[in-house]
């Protein structure tokens, strides 16, 4: 019988085996407290032999470090306790208890020692273990080495608790939107979720999940969490509404009560209003259909454009209408006819860009080639009130043409610069400055105009009723049929005249 008392307490009470194939271990801690209850004794090492492994006789198949603690508890005084020294026996699983001051202490009636083996994980096989113990104490009857056992017992593990709590985030969800599913339960099941169509596994560890496809529909989630030790299994249920669902079919005999439509991975939007129907985009704003052909009594809108986003568009301002590009600038209209009160337009042009050009200056109006030089206009008549041009010619390049300098006009040929002839029935004109004058017929008369003072030389004859000078007082010679008569006026009578000259025929070269 050994000289002190030795009793084991566990935490928890039983000890419970870890469960081979979880993925948490059973955690226990183990009190040895030793007490003397006999007479008084020293004590200078106590040994305690803890069995190591996994079986049904061992405690913890990874043995943990010890600590201890010695209480001096003498009846009516104050307690005091002290830490007593602890090793571990090199290569062995023995640990060696001595006093804190080394070599012999008393162990008093009253005082005890605790000695703890704290946190450890406890081994996986259910059964009795059994701690040994050595002492070595000193009394009057000398020094002596005692053994004694404490045992304690390993119950098996206990069923993991059943997970709980299996919900999702929102109860109601719009399609497509994300889900995430959360439970509580222990680490030791292998969870996976069913869902239509398909499962999931969860990583060991985790407590929630997300679906990689948002309901579209309501769908029901089953949690199945599995025992890896005993392959029972636990069932959870949870049910996800969706707010709008979709449908892979519906089928519908008598029609449909709806206040919209919307589409699914575009969610443009048809709604039924009291005058029709609005269409929208997946944004809400004004969308657009799509179709073959519209047979409709009249269209109200802001404006027309082609498919292409670069199309032209028609917009449509209080005044009337503009054509643009799709780029926003001035468009084209491309029409057989155009039956119009009035264009308002900064020019126009042919089809071709190097077709003529007219534009429209506050001043009238420009032709111009499609080069952009002054152009040409063809035209059987112009009724016009003037004419501001440089010169004015024949269709054709050999027709004469006339120049307007600024101190009057040039009567030319064509192609070049030489005079060219006016031809007309009659010309009033206040003067005329020229070389000579003919008659209008082949071999007619003409008068040409000499140097400065010589006068003019007749060709063909003068034919005249009288010849008068330049001023009114002056002779005259009138022509009769008798031959001439030289006149002159003289004080208001007429009368003859004298006639001066040096010989017949002289007259100037």
């Amino acid at each position: 019988m050994t000289a002190l008392t030795y009793t084991i307490l566990t935490d928890p009470a039983p000890l419970e085996a870890s469960a081979a194939g979880r993925q948490s271990k059973s955690i226990g801690t183990v009190h040895l407290v030793v007490t003397n209850t006999a007479r008084r004794t020293d004590w200078s090492t106590i040994e305690v032999k803890v069995p190591v492994g996994d079986g049904a006789g061992d405690l913890t198949p990874n043995i943990p470090e010890m600590k201890g603690t010695y209480t001096e508890n003498q009846w009516g005084a104050q307690e005091r306790t002290r830490e007593v020294n602890i090793e571990r026996q090199q290569g062995t699983n023995v640990f060696k208890v001595t006093p804190q001051t080394g070599g012999t202490a008393s162990f008093r009636f009253g005082d005890y020692m605790v000695l703890t083996l704290e946190n450890f994980t406890v081994a996986s096989t259910a059964g009795p273990t059994v701690l040994t113990v050595r002492e070595k104490t000193e009394d009057d009857d000398g020094e002596h080495t005692r053994y004694t056992s404490v045992a304690l017992v390993k119950t098996a593990p206990k069923e993991i608790p059943a997970p709980r709590d299996f919900r999702p985030d929102k109860a109601m969800v719009d399609a497509g939107e994300d889900l995430t599913l959360s439970w509580e339960g222990s680490a030791d099941f292998t969870y996976e979720i069913r869902f239509p169509g398909g499962q999931a596994a969860i990583t060991p560890g985790t407590r929630t999940w997300s679906p990689a496809d948002a309901p579209k529909r309501a769908t029901t989630y089953i949690l199945v969490a599995t025992d890896p030790s005993t392959q029972k299994q636990h069932f959870l249920t949870t049910t996800v509404q969706v707010r709008y669902p979709v449908l892979e079919t519906l089928t519908a005999t008598t029609g449909i009560d709806t206040p919209w439509v919307q589409g699914t991975a575009n969610k443009g939007r048809v709604t039924f209003t009291g005058a029709g129907v609005e269409i929208s985009n997946d944004s809400g704003g004004q969308g657009a259909v799509t179709a073959d052909r519209a047979d409709l009594n009249g269209v109200n809108t802001e404006w027309v454009q082609g498919r292409s986003t670069d199309d032209g568009k028609i917009t449509f301002p209080k005044d009337g209408l503009n054509i643009r590009q799709g780029s926003g600038a001035w468009g084209t209209v491309h029409a057989d006819k155009a039956d119009l009160n009035g264009i308002n337009t900064e020019w126009v042009q042919g089809r071709s860009t190097d077709d003529g050009k007219i534009t429209f200056p506050k001043d009238g109006l420009n032709i111009r080639q499609g080069s952009g030089a002054w152009g040409t206009v063809h035209a059987d008549k112009a009724d016009l009130n003037g004419i501001n041009t440089e010169w004015v010619q024949g269709r054709s390049t050999d027709d004469g043409w006339i120049s307007f300098p600024k101190e009057g006009l040039n009567v030319r040929k064509g192609a070049g610069q030489d005079w060219g002839i006016v031809f007309a029935d009659k010309a009033d004109v206040n003067s005329v400055i020229t070389n000579q004058v003919q008659g209008a017929g082949e071999g007619k008369g003409y008068i040409k105009f000499l140097e400065k003072d010589k006068g003019v030389r007749i060709f063909g004859g003068v034919s005249a009723g009288w010849i008068r000078g330049l001023n009114d007082g002056e002779a005259w010679i009138r022509f009769n049929e008798k031959g001439i008569w030289v006149l002159k006026n003289q004080n208001g009578k007429r009368e003859s005249a004298n006639v001066t000259c040096s010989t017949v025929n002289d007259r100037p070269a």
